[in-house]
């Protein structure tokens, strides 16, 4: 587990870049999450860069990196890239002799141009969320909400990764077949039941090769980081269309990422015990470690907001949908997705996302998609406005961020992930 404490969690620790000790700052010196950038119009090649305050700082033009290629850095072994860690937390250090040099290698974050984060060459997306599970079950399944399996293996299916954008996405509402109820015959037309699904990404760090699985004990080693995920949903194409093989049109249209990889290293003060509810099978021994059980929960707090067109156009700003926690919504740890994933000799690369699937709460308020918060569309939410969503309508822009904070410990965020949904296509 990469949850040992050092000298770069330091509660105590301050930056010569001011805004990074502001409080409820998402990005000080303690985060130090990396992402991909340009300054904004330029058209020049994207580079690695580091979020700290309200600034990105160039890792290049420090000389701690040789490339621009982020999946390189994320193939580096834990000693190395804590190393990295390190010294980049030293430089931007108050009192850091490199103070000087580095402040020439400062943008605005207002002044950028992110896009995703790595190359993300394969995409696996996971349904961890066992009261996402439920909620959804009992919609469709009154009697088994949760089929037999679910308690047993962590559920997968593969996603499209040429489809995942970074946040500020616009995509159109998505075409497809649904078959209504009392219908006949499928209908061909946009959808009407457009859903969000908030989640966390797991992006690997360095893979393994075919046909060697990565035990529990070594799978966290394997990982990079963490990103927010939107993996939108057109409910009602998905209704009609997943038996028997899953999702297909309803889920590859799109999906958006956060624009920072928060490293497994910064999350080390944040981490939690994983346990399964009393009479809850325990996990079989190939997914089962001393170090899982002890700290491989992760205790984020995770938001969902809502603009629609008019509030933007009435000047009004985002109201807040939902709050809940990584900890109590995830059945399964991150270790034990790398161990499920590679036990047959799957090989995983650097830069590979393992979505978590909709991570909601046990209360109603906590629920990580439209489908369980209006029960299907059956109980329509009322905004402050006036206006009520069963799902989302053109023009609404949804919003995740994320963060974690505890006693002890200096307050770090995930960030945001926006999209904006866009008439249907022609």
């Amino acid at each position: 587990m990469n949850n040992a404490l050092n000298a770069t969690h330091d509660p105590a620790l301050r930056s010569w870049v001011a805004s990074a000790n502001q409080a409820a700052c998402d990005f000080p010196i303690q985060n130090l999450p990396f992402g991909r950038f340009r300054p904004a119009g330029s058209g020049e090649p994207f580079r690695i860069g580091v979020a700290i305050g309200d600034q990105v700082l160039d890792l290049k033009a420090t000389g701690l990196v040789h490339t621009d290629d982020m999946n390189v850095v994320m193939a580096k072994s834990p000693t190395e890239r804590q190393a990295l860690r390190t010294a980049i937390s030293a430089g931007l250090a108050e009192g850091s002799e490199q103070a000087g040099e580095w402040a020439k290698a400062l943008l605005a974050q207002s002044a950028v141009e992110m896009t995703v984060p790595c190359r993300i060459g394969d995409y696996t997306d996971f349904y961890t969320g066992i009261h996402h599970a439920r909620t959804v079950g009992s919609l469709f399944r009154p009697d088994q909400p949760l089929l037999p399996n679910y308690q047993w293996v962590p559920i997968g299916y593969h996603g499209r990764a040429s489809s995942i954008g970074v946040s500020g996405q616009r995509f159109k509402r998505p075409q497809g077949q649904t078959k209504a109820p009392d219908a006949a015959t499928p209908s061909f037309g946009p959808s009407k039941r457009l859903d969000y699904e908030l989640e966390l990404g797991f992006l690997v760090g360095q893979g393994n090769a075919l046909g060697e699985p990565i035990a529990i004990g070594e799978a966290e080693a394997h990982l990079f980081g963490v990103t927010l995920l939107n993996d939108w949903s057109a409910r009602d194409i998905q209704a009609w269309e997943y038996q028997p093989l899953g999702p297909f049109l309803s889920k590859n249209f799109a999906s958006t990422l956060s624009p920072w990889i928060v490293t497994m290293e910064a999350l080390a003060p944040f981490r939690a015990a994983f346990e399964r509810p009393a009479g809850d099978p325990q996990p079989m021994p190939y997914l089962d470690a001393p170090a899982n059980r002890e700290g491989g929960a992760l205790d984020i707090t995770l938001e969902v907001w809502l603009q629609t067109a008019k509030m933007r156009a009435a000047g009004e700003g985002a109201v807040r949908l939902t709050r809940g926690n990584a900890k109590e919504a995830a059945y399964w740890t991150a270790a034990q997705l790398v161990t499920h994933h590679t036990v047959n000799g799957c090989n995983l690369q650097p830069g590979d996302l393992l979505g978590s699937g909709t991570l909601s709460g046990p209360k109603p308020d906590e629920a990580g998609s439209l489908l369980e918060l209006t029960l299907g569309g059956k109980e329509p939410i009322l905004l402050p406005n006036g206006e009520r969503r069963s799902f989302l309508e053109d023009g609404d822009t949804l919003s995740l961020r994320g963060f974690c904070e505890r006693e002890g410990a200096v307050r770090i965020g995930l960030g945001e992930v926006s999209a904006t949904v866009e008439a249907a296509g022609a």
